[in-house]
Formats: C-alpha cells, sequence, structure tokens
C-alpha cells in the first residue's frame, strides 16, 4: 500500500534552485535511505513529506491519517521535566496516569477495610483505562528505547532533563521520536550522536519495526544493515534505486559508466555534426548545413557524470617527513576529568606506520585521552607523550581548529602567507569552496562546510601523524569515501576515533577498545576485533531482551490492584502467596546470574586471549541456559500472581 507519493517535486528559495523533478511513492513497512551531497535538498525533501515546507512546483501526496514523526533540531521537549518524561513524548498522559495508579494503590492499602466504595470505583476505572489505552506496553517500550540508546531507564524515572549535554538531549529526541505512535520514521542522520553499540542496537531496532522509515546518514555500515530502497539526489534531482545500499553502490557506478558512455557518444556526434556545418555552410550542400544545424540546436546535451563528482574533495595527505619508529608512548597512564576517572592504568606504544583505531561508550574519555596526547590537558598519572621527529595534526571532534572569526580566504593564507592568491582560491577550490565562497566567514558555515575546512587545514600541516575524533560526523557520503581514500594512501601514522565500521573495517591495523576505564589493546584489525567478540554483542542482546522482560514484571508490580489488607488465614491463599514470593525470589537469583555473566562477556580483555575465547564460548552457552530458566521463573511469577489476585477476590 502507498503511503507517500511524490510527483514532479521541486523546490526555489529566489533565484537558487534546489532540485526538480523528483518522482516516487514509499509502500508500508520500506526503509528508504535519503542519500546525496550537503546542500543537496535531502532535509527539505523530508519537510516536503511532513508538510511543513511547501513544493515550489509537483505535488505530495500523503494517505489519509498517516502519522509522521521527524526529529526536530531544536529539541524541544515540551513541559517535560525528566529525561523519561522527554522520551515518552506522546505518553505522558499514561504516564501521569500511572502515578496517580501508584498513588491510589498505597492510600488503599494504608486505609485497609475502611476503602470506601468510591475509592475503589475510581481505582478501577483508572486501571481498566490504563489497561485500554495501552500502560501496560507503552512503559516497557520506552524503558526499552532509552536502555537501548545508552541511559539508564530507572534513573531516567527522576533524572531532571537539564542535567543532559547537548548529544545526549540528540539521543534523547532520537527515543522520542522511536517510541511514538507514528507510521513513518523521518530520521535524519540518527547516528550522530551514537557510539558502536547504541548504533548496532538503532539497527537491530529499525530492522525489528514494521514501521516506514525515511533515512538520511553518512554512515555506509549501518544503511546497509536498514535500508532496502535508495534515492539519490544528484544533479538537481533525484534518482531512485531499487535493492539496499550495496546495491545502490553497484547501480550507480554501473549507470555513471553508462551516462559517461552516452556523454561521450553523442560528444563525437556533436563534433563531426559541426565539423559538416563549418565546411558545408556556404557551399552548395548550404540547405543540408542549415537543417543539420537546426537539428543539432534542438539536440538536448546529456551531462556526463563528471558535473556531479567535480564537486567532490580533492584530498591528498603527504607528509613533509619521515618522523621516528615510536609515535606515541602511554606508560601507565591515568586519565582523569574533575576528579571522575575516565582511563586508568594504561600502557601502549604506537609504532610508526600503525592505524590504530579507539574505540568506547560516548563520554568514556576517548577525546580527553586525545587532548592529553597533544599537550591541551595533563593526565593525572603516568608518561603520555609523543616520540622524536612527530609532527602531529589534530582533527577536534568539535571543529574548534577552524577560526570562525575570518574568512575562509584567511584562514588558508595565515597557514600559506607565500602563496598567491590563486593558490589560495585553487586550495579552497578543492575542498567545494570556489568563487565568492572564499569570502564567507568560518562562522556562517554549516557543520559540513567547517569539517571540509577542517580538513583543508590539516592537509597543509604535512604531518605525519594523524589524531582523528570522529571525523566523518558531518560530512557526506561522497566526502566520508573521499577521506576513507586519503587516508588509505597516506604513509604516516594514524590514531582514528570513530564509530564507522566501515572506516574502521577499511584502515585500522590495531584497536583499542575503552571498556569501564580499562584499554584494551587488541593487535588485529576492527573486522578481526569484531569477529572474535561476538559473545559480547551476544551478552548484550540477552541482557537488553532480559531487562525489558524484567521491566515488564516491575512495571505490573507497580500498578497491579493492590489488595486490601485482611486479616485472612485461608490456607489456600497464603500457599499462593508464598508460591509468588517464591517465584519473585527465583527470578532475583536468576537475574543476578544474567547480570554476572553478561559483565563477565563485555569485558574486551576476554577476548584477547586464546583461553579467554574459550572462556567465552562456555559463559555464552551458559547464559543462554540462564536467560530460558529466568523466562520460565517469570511466567511462573506471573501466573503465581495472576492466581493469588484471583483468589483474594473472591
Amino acid at each position: 500500500m502507498t503511503q507517500i507519493s511524490v510527483s514532479n517535486a521541486g523546490v526555489e528559495f529566489g533565484a537558487t534552485r534546489i532540485f526538480q523533478g523528483i518522482t516516487f511513492t514509499v509502500g508500508e513497512g520500506e526503509r528508504w535511505a535519503i542519500l546525496g551531497r550537503n546542500g543537496s535538498g535531502k532535509t527539505t525533501l523530508l519537510r516536503l513529506i511532513t508538510g511543513s515546507q511547501q513544493p515550489t512546483e509537483g505535488t505530495i501526496t500523503r494517505q489519509p491519517g498517516l502519522r509522521l514523526a521527524l526529529l526536530e533540531q531544536h529539541r524541544d521537549f515540551g513541559g517535560a521535566q525528566t529525561v523519561w518524561e522527554a522520551g515518552a513524548g506522546e505518553f505522558a498522559d499514561l504516564l501521569a496516569l500511572e502515578r496517580a495508579l501508584s498513588e491510589q494503590a498505597n492510600v488503599l492499602a494504608e486505609v485497609g477495610e475502611a476503602a470506601t466504595p468510591q475509592m475503589l470505583a475510581r481505582y478501577d476505572r483508572d486501571l481498566e483505562r490504563f489497561d485500554r489505552e495501552g500502560g501496560y506496553t507503552f512503559a516497557p517500550r520506552v524503558d526499552a528505547v532509552l536502555q537501548g540508546l545508552g541511559f539508564d531507564a530507572e534513573k531516567a524515572r527522576t533524572q531532571p532533563l537539564e542535567q543532559l549535554s547537548g548529544g545526549e538531549r540528540g539521543r534523547l529526541g532520537l527515543a522520542r521520536q522511536l517510541v511514538s505512535a507514528a507510521n513513518v520514521l523521518l530520521l535524519d542522520e540518527p547516528t550522530n550522536h551514537l557510539d558502536l553499540e547504541t548504533t548496532r542496537w538503532l539497527e537491530e531496532y529499525l530492522r525489528g519495526t514494521d514501521k516506514t522509515i525515511l533515512l538520511i546518514s553518512h554512515d555506509r555500515a549501518f544503511l546497509a544493515n536498514v535500508v532496502d530502497h535508495v534515492l539519490h539526489l544528484e544533479g538537481g534531482s533525484a534518482v531512485e534505486y531499487s535493492g539496499g545500499y550495496e546495491a545502490f553502490v553497484v547501480q550507480r557506478a554501473e549507470r555513471r559508466l553508462s551516462q559517461e558512455r552516452a556523454f561521450e557518444k553523442q560528444r563525437k556526434v556533436i563534433a563531426e555534426e559541426e565539423d559538416y556545418i563549418r565546411r558545408n555552410i556556404a557551399g552548395q550542400n548550404s540547405k543540408q548545413a542549415k537543417g543539420r544545424r537546426k537539428r543539432l540546436n534542438r539536440t538536448p546535451r546529456l551531462s556526463g557524470p563528471t558535473s556531479e563528482e567535480g564537486s567532490a574533495m580533492g584530498l591528498r595527505l603527504d607528509m613533509s617527513e619521515r618522523g621516528g619508529d615510536q609515535v606515541a608512548i602511554a606508560r601507565d597512564v591515568t586519565i582523569a576529568v574533575e576528579g571522575r576517572t575516565l582511563i586508568k592504568g594504561f600502557t601502549a606504544t604506537i609504532q610508526r606506520g600503525e592505524v590504530v583505531g579507539f574505540v568506547g561508550p560516548n563520554g568514556s574519555g576517548k577525546s580527553t585521552f586525545l587532548r592529553a596526547l597533544v599537550g591541551e590537558r595533563e593526565a593525572a598519572a603516568g608518561e603520555l607523550r609523543m616520540g622524536g621527529s612527530v609532527r602531529p595534526s589534530y582533527y577536534r571532534q568539535d571543529m574548534a581548529q577552524v577560526p570562525i572569526d575570518r574568512t575562509l580566504y584567511d584562514v588558508i593564507n595565515e597557514l600559506r602567507p607565500q602563496w598567491e592568491r590563486r593558490q589560495v582560491q585553487g586550495h579552497l577550490a578543492r575542498f567545494g569552496f570556489s568563487g565568492d565562497e572564499a569570502q564567507r566567514r568560518a562562522e556562517t558555515l554549516s557543520g559540513g562546510e567547517r569539517a571540509r575546512v577542517a580538513l583543508a587545514m590539516m592537509v597543509l600541516t604535512k604531518a605525519n601523524f594523524l589524531l582523528l575524533d570522529e571525523p566523518t560526523n558531518h560530512l557526506d557520503i561522497e566526502s566520508v569515501e573521499a577521506l576513507e581514500d586519503a587516508l588509505g594512501e597516506f604513509e604516516g601514522t594514524i590514531l582514528l576515533v570513530s564509530h564507522d565500521r566501515a572506516m574502521l573495517e577499511a584502515l585500522t591495523s590495531r584497536v583499542w577498545v575503552l571498556h569501564e576505564q580499562r584499554v584494551t589493546d587488541f593487535p588485529g584489525s576492527f573486522s578481526e576485533w569484531e569477529e572474535q567478540s561476538r559473545e559480547r554483542e551476544h551478552a548484550a542482546s540477552v541482557a537488553a531482551s532480559e531487562q525489558e522482560a524484567l521491566r515488564r514484571v516491575r512495571e505490573r508490580k507497580t500498578t497491579r490492584r493492590r489488595e486490601v489488607q485482611r486479616d485472612d488465614t485461608r490456607g489456600a491463599l497464603q500457599q499462593l502467596r508464598r508460591k509468588v514470593e517464591d517465584s519473585e525470589k527465583e527470578v532475583a537469583a536468576l537475574e543476578s546470574k544474567v547480570a554476572e555473566l553478561t559483565a563477565l562477556l563485555e569485558d574486551p580483555e576476554l577476548y584477547t586471549t586464546r583461553q579467554g575465547m574459550e572462556q567465552s564460548l562456555l559463559a555464552g552457552k551458559e547464559l543462554d541456559v540462564v536467560r530460558k530458566k529466568l523466562d520460565a521463573a517469570i511466567e511462573q511469577w506471573t501466573a503465581a500472581t495472576e492466581r493469588a489476585e484471583q483468589s483474594a477476590a473472591t
């Protein structure tokens, strides 16, 4: 069933045309990637689909009653006070009802036999509404999404919203969008604030949902694992590709090759026609030459793929000197911020020519380590330094290295004062800033434009050691591919902090994994690390599913009817209540065992030795057994609770 139909849509702002002639249809349950260079109109297209912006030409048709959710950049959470309330979004009314039920249950338990019929009737009425409107399912869903995106679901119930950082608010906005009742999710760069683990969780979530998805992203591995359709904005319009991202890459290459061949063929035909016209326009074949000239003037000119390729970054990374064999040395290093230890007792050496991938949860200390390594802050303990003849270049995640109070021309001219004007402008043009754009002030740039300026500056350093902190965050796919190619050809040393799995897989020869203050130094590529840590991912998925099941148990215990306490000595009821207590104890014991095994399997150090790998396989099997026992125990607890409630009510 078609949910969205876009027909010949175009958008203009004054004399500037963003795109034109875009036509495609979105069916129920499809997962689309909206791809294209920065500035090609991807976000504008999403606004057209939601109806918040109208096309200059063409039409957008939506299925009647269709509900769409677009993540707003300003992160407006309404009147929410806590993280959980903000994540729950449109379910705020049910959240308030849940609190009211809990308060009523406490009052009923306190007054006992003195409970009035009106009090009991109100409780029954509210409980029936809570159940009818999905009260037993919405809270576990919110908890699961918050937990999956890196929040503590229990802590989120009381954590003030104002405590969150910008990145955390971005993740919370995504959580709010995912739990909404919308039929269509429009996701604009959803992985920008996610680390590797939460990105994997989001992949699984999107693959498992039956909602329709339109997705803008530059994360190639994420796209390959999620989407089944691609719309590529290029050349002022868009081309639809069938199949997932990998199929798109192949089809795009074939299309460009075919386009180039057609362009070359037409170019030769035009040259031959023009030659004939020149030779015969004044001779006896003048009539035929004039006829050919008319036909030639009416012939639509094909454009070659080079017109689209021309705005890709001309990125090449050269070194001014080779540098020493030991590039960076850490000996028993501890990194701390405001008294909080981030990294403890880390020892390692980076050798010349290595590409080290540095991965770990957001906020765990990777960026702080890089700043300490370049001397911007002190290590709390230990020795952290660079080797002899090492010339570093540091790409900061916040791109603070780009001066915002100067023009782009001035930024480059200060780095190369001996250059002539044409050389400065030529260098900027290679990064997509041509003509008058060289006079733009850096403060007017978008995130993607500022990232290209930062790379243009990095090229001029001629460094032999690159420290890159999330360099792909604001780049479009074509720019990411250009950066990856340049890094692949770079002969120096690289320390790469990134959540871009495709780049990590393509480049790394070694991996540092930061986990709970410890850095595991894995002597292999990122692909090998992922292969060896399958049990770790398995443990995480088991833990997530069990946490959701246990949250359902707790939710039921919180909102179920609290029976008025009375002196009831019936043996059957006492026995049922003992059964409930025994079931609760068994659930708690098995929950503790799941947590113990999960913690063991999540320790990266376990996967660096053969003995550890064997231990992880055994622990993974045991985790499966315990999980099944826990599932059975939860079912027994649920059944015992229902029987006890039914018996107490009679």
